[in-house]
C-alpha cells in the first residue's frame, strides 16, 4: 500500500463517503482509493462546479464536504467555489495533488498554500509517510470542529511512497458520524459544544428581554448550525418576540404565525416596518451586517441591540451592540429562557392579535399586491412573463418538500423569497462571495444530499451559461432537478444599476438564446415559458418519473429592477 491509498482509507474512516471532483494525474490514486473503499465519487465537468457541489452537500447534510482536484490548474479552476465555502465557514476538505518539492520547474508549480490562505481557507499538507495519518486527522478536525475550508496538499512524491502501516485515527470530534443513507440526514453537532455565557451576562440579557415591549429576534447561520430553532421559538413566545432570519437561515421559523421570514433587503414591507419599530433586536448567530439590517435602516434610533455568537470577533463587527454574549445560540436561548422562567416572566410583547392578522395577510411576498409588468416589450422577440407571476405560479405547482438553490443576480430575490421552503434546510444560498454562476452546482450538490426532495435550481441566464457544462452532470446522475432560468438576456443587476444614468449597456446585454434547446442537447427535458399557461409542461414533468432534469427557459420581463437591488448596490 502506498501513501495515496493509505490516505484514501483514512479519509473513509473519518467520514469521507461522498466525494466530488475532477480527476487528473495528481489526484487519481487517492480518488481511486476512496472509491475502492466504498466512497461515492461524483465527477463534475469543471473543478469550479465540483467545489460548489461539495460545499452545498456539506451545508445540506450538516457534515463534511470533500473535493478532489489535480494540482496547479485543477486547484485554480476550483478557487471561486473554494472561496465561497471559506467565506461561508463550510466544513470542506479539499484534496489537491501537489508538485513534489524537488520539481522546481514543473509547469504545475504554484504556491498552493498561499492561494488557500488568500481566500480564507486553511492550508495543510501530507508531510511524510510517517505523519500521513496524523496530517489527515488534523485537517479533518480543523474542517469539522472549527467549520473551516481546508486545503490538504498531497505531494506526488509522498503519495507514491510506501505507507508504513495503519494506526489509530482521532475522529474530528465526538459525535461526528461517518455517513448517511439516501434520504436520511443525521445532523451531528455542527460546532463543538461551547459554554453558555456567564450567569451575569445571561441575567443582563434577561433584563433586556424583560424590559422590551417590541422585541425582534434575527437568527442567522450560527443559529441554524446549532439547531436553535425550537429553543428560539420557545423563548420568543415567552418574551413576546417576533422571530426573523437572515437569508441563509430562511425557514428556521417556518409555520410560526408570528414569523417575519427574512430580515434585510429581502424583507416584505410588513416585516421591514415591524423590525424597524422594534425596541430590542437580538442577533442569534447572525452578523447583523448591511444585508440583514438594510445598512442599519431596520434598526430603530432608540432600539437596543443584543448579539449572541460563538465568535467573539463577530460581536459588534458590523453594527454596534449594547450587549454582546459569547455562546452557542441554542444553549444561550435555553439559559435565558430558564432565567426568565425562574423570574416568572412571560409577556405578550409584540405578539398581538393585530400583528398576527397583519402577518397572515401580508407576511409572504406572494401575498403582497403588485402591478404586473406588460408582457409585450418594444423590440422583444415575443411576450415575456413577470418574474413574480412566474415564481408565484411555480410555488403553487411544486411539492412542499423542496430544496431551493439560488444563483446570484438581479433575479435572485424572486425564487429566494417567493418560493416557500419547508424548513431551515430548504434554501441553499451560496452568496457569501456573491459570485454569479454557482447556482447549478449548488443545486446538484443539494440534490445528491437530499434525493428525497425536489431540488430547484434558480438561475439567471448569465449564471446558467457560465455553468452549462454541469447540465451533463445532472443528466448523467439521473437527478430529478428542476432548473429555472430567469432569462432577461443580460446581466440584469448591472443593466438596472447603470442604465438609469445613461451609461451604454452593450457590455452587459446579449442577443436571445434558446436555452431550452441547449438543455435538450444535454439530455434534459425542457420548455420555454412566456406565459403562465406554458408551465403545463412543468406540471407534466412533475407528474412523471422525474428521472432526468428539466430546464425551464423563462423569458422574463426586463422593465424594472428587483425591489432589493438599490439596497444591494449601496457602497459599490
Amino acid at each position: 500500500m502506498n501513501v495515496a491509498e493509505g490516505v484514501g482509507e483514512a479519509l473513509l474512516r473519518l467520514g469521507a463517503h461522498t466525494v466530488f471532483g475532477v480527476v487528473g494525474s495528481g489526484n487519481f490514486h487517492v480518488t481511486n482509493a476512496l472509491v475502492a473503499g466504498g466512497a461515492r465519487y461524483v465527477a463534475a465537468r469543471h473543478e469550479g462546479g465540483a467545489a460548489t457541489m461539495a460545499d452545498a452537500y456539506a451545508r445540506v447534510t450538516g457534515g463534511l464536504g470533500v473535493l478532489s482536484v489535480h494540482q496547479g490548474p485543477g486547484l485554480t479552476n476550483a478557487l471561486t467555489g473554494i472561496t465561497e465555502a471559506a467565506k461561508s465557514r463550510t466544513p470542506l476538505l479539499v484534496l489537491a495533488g501537489e508538485v513534489a518539492a524537488s520539481e522546481i520547474r514543473s509547469n504545475f508549480r504554484v504556491d498552493q498554500a498561499a492561494l488557500a490562505a488568500a481566500v480564507g481557507a486553511v492550508p495543510e499538507r501530507i508531510h511524510s509517510p510517517e505523519t500521513a495519518l496524523a496530517d489527515v486527522a488534523r485537517a479533518c478536525r480543523v474542517a469539522v470542529a472549527e467549520r473551516r475550508t481546508v486545503l490538504l496538499g498531497l505531494p506526488l512524491d509522498v503519495q507514491g511512497a510506501a505507507f508504513p502501516g495503519p494506526a489509530a485515527l482521532e475522529r474530528p470530534f465526538a459525535g461526528h458520524q461517518a455517513g448517511h443513507q439516501a434520504g436520511h440526514r443525521p445532523r451531528p453537532a455542527a460546532v463543538p459544544p461551547l459554554p453558555v455565557p456567564t450567569a451575569g451576562a445571561v441575567a443582563r440579557f434577561a433584563d433586556a428581554l424583560q424590559d422590551a415591549e417590541r422585541p425582534v429576534f434575527v437568527a442567522g447561520r450560527g443559529a441554524r448550525l446549532s439547531g436553535a430553532g425550537p429553543a428560539l421559538a420557545d423563548l420568543a413566545e415567552r418574551c413576546g418576540a417576533l422571530p426573523a432570519t437572515s437569508a441563509v437561515a430562511r425557514g428556521l421559523f417556518a409555520g410560526d404565525p408570528f414569523g417575519l421570514d427574512v430580515s434585510g433587503g429581502f424583507a416584505t414591507p410588513a416585516a421591514a416596518e415591524l423590525i424597524a419599530a422594534a425596541d430590542l433586536i437580538v442577533g442569534w448567530g447572525c452578523s447583523l451586517n448591511a444585508w440583514t439590517t438594510r445598512h442599519g435602516a431596520l434598526v430603530g434610533r432608540d432600539a437596543r441591540v443584543v448579539q449572541v455568537d460563538v465568535d467573539a470577533q463577530a460581536l459588534g463587527a458590523h453594527h454596534p451592540v449594547d450587549l454582546g454574549l459569547i455562546g452557542d445560540a441554542a444553549e444561550t436561548a435555553l439559559a435565558v429562557t430558564a432565567e426568565l422562567e425562574a423570574r416568572g416572566h412571560a409577556a405578550t410583547g409584540y405578539r398581538t392579535e393585530e400583528v398576527a392578522a397583519r402577518l397572515a395577510r401580508e407576511g409572504r411576498w406572494g401575498d403582497v399586491p403588485y402591478e404586473e409588468d406588460p408582457a409585450e416589450e418594444p423590440g422583444a422577440d415575443g411576450p415575456r412573463i413577470d418574474p413574480r407571476t412566474l415564481t408565484i405560479a411555480l410555488d403553487a405547482l411544486l411539492p412542499r418538500e423542496r430544496t431551493v438553490a439560488v444563483d446570484s443576480g438581479n433575479f435572485m430575490g424572486y425564487p429566494a423569497m417567493f418560493l416557500d421552503v419547508p424548513d431551515a434546510d430548504g434554501l441553499v444560498f451560496t452568496q457569501a462571495f456573491q459570485s454569479v454562476g454557482l447556482g447549478l452546482a449548488t443545486a446538484i450538490g443539494a440534490a445528491v444530499a437530499r434525493p428525497d426532495r425536489l431540488t430547484v435550481a434558480a438561475l439567471g441566464d448569465g449564471g446558467a451559461l457560465m455553468a452549462a457544462a454541469e447540465l451533463e452532470t445532472a443528466v448523467r446522475l439521473g437527478l430529478g432537478l428542476l432548473v429555472v432560468v430567469y432569462d432577461d438576456e443580460a446581466y440584469g443587476a448591472e443593466r438596472h444599476h447603470f442604465g438609469p444614468d445613461g451609461h451604454p449597456l452593450d457590455t452587459v446585454t446579449f442577443p436571445p438564446a434558446d436555452l431550452a434547446a441547449i438543455g435538450r442537447g444535454f439530455g434534459c427535458a425542457a420548455a420555454t415559458v412566456r406565459a403562465p399557461g406554458d408551465l403545463d409542461a412543468v406540471a407534466d414533468w412533475l407528474a412523471g418519473p422525474r428521472d432526468r432534469p428539466m430546464l425551464v427557459d423563462a423569458k422574463v420581463t426586463r422593465g424594472r429592477p428587483a425591489w432589493w437591488l438599490e439596497e444591494a448596490f449601496r457602497g459599490h
